[in-house]
């Protein structure tokens, strides 16, 4: 559905990205993940024609990106932008008027997106009395009404309460269920790792590693992570980097990569003589694979 080719762009003399490549299909959820300034607003523009590459090419549904794509596109931009003194509805009727919707038709979908996002009680409530969850499912309603067959959700979550997040997920999931290709950025690594089937890292304008959570942990060099804490944490670490267990830091935590899993007595022979107050293992999670992909990027050459 979305099909992205050797994508470049600059801003004078800064590089916000260089040769991009990536693809997402009909039903797949695609997290595209990144610190700030990592090339992932300047993408979403590409893709939705507000800006153009000095290289590349994207394509929805085969089409090059352009006016004739719009109808295929649908964006949840990271800030509402919905009417604050108009109700659910009559917002959801603005914007399917852009898309060209009128009459019966315009109706269904309203009708339909409202009850996709649970808010069809709420329909002539007027937004600025709507809690920031609603808002964002309204949001996400705004982006679907016309149908689109990709849709990009930046942040889809951002600022809300667990409660809240988790209905946010859930229509996330719907749109899966229904073949939608869902183009996802957050800095919630927990929310990409439960939504996602493929995970892009971007960093600069590149893009480092891609892959299904299972495929990135097998790139790594470690089965599992165990987090110690210990008095004497420079014996831990000598004794650790003699068993060929690679030392990392998280926050003041004193984490090992262990390149196997071991049961816990064999895990606890590594360090005997080493006292040790606390011993925790756990397996690679998408937190601990981000920090090394960039980690790894940031490293002189």
């Amino acid at each position: 559905m979305l099909d992205i080719q050797n994508l470049s762009k600059t801003f004078g003399q800064r590089q916000a990205l260089t040769d991009l490549n990536l693809t997402v299909s009909p039903g797949e959820i695609y997290g595209l993940l990144g610190p700030n300034g990592a090339g992932k607003t300047t993408t979403i523009n590409l893709l939705s024609g507000l800006l153009f590459p000095d290289e590349g090419e994207v394509s929805l549904a085969g089409t090059p990106v352009s006016d004739a794509t719009k109808p295929y596109l649908g964006v949840m931009p990271q800030q509402n932008l919905l009417y604050q003194s108009l109700t659910c509805r009559e917002n959801l009727v603005f914007f399917a008027k852009i898309y060209g919707l009128s009459g019966s038709e315009r109706n269904r979908r309203i009708q339909r997106c409202l009850q996709s996002v649970q808010l069809e009680n709420r329909a002539d409530s007027v937004v600025g009395a709507l809690s920031g969850g609603m808002q964002r499912r309204l949001s996400l309603a705004v982006a679907i009404v016309h149908e689109p067959k990709l849709v990009v959700l930046d942040e889809p979550t951002t600022g809300l309460d667990i409660e809240a997040r988790y209905g946010v997920w859930d229509l996330i999931r719907q749109l899966k269920q229904d073949r939608v290709a869902v183009l996802l950025t957050t800095h919630l690594l927990d929310e990409a790792e439960r939504l996602c089937d493929r995970i892009g890292f971007l960093k600069q304008g590149h893009l480092l590693m891609q892959g299904s959570l299972e495929t990135l942990r097998h790139r790594m060099p470690a089965q599992e992570v165990v987090t110690i804490e210990t008095p004497d944490e420079a014996a831990a670490i000598a004794r650790a980097r003699a068993h060929g267990f690679t030392m990392r830091r998280y926050d003041t935590r004193l984490t090992f990569w262990i390149p196997e899993k071991l049961e816990l007595p064999d895990l606890l022979a590594k360090f005997d003589g080493i006292t040790l107050d606390s011993i925790a293992r756990s397996p690679l999670t998408l937190e601990h694979i981000y920090l090394e992909v960039t980690r790894a990027a940031s490293t002189p050459k």
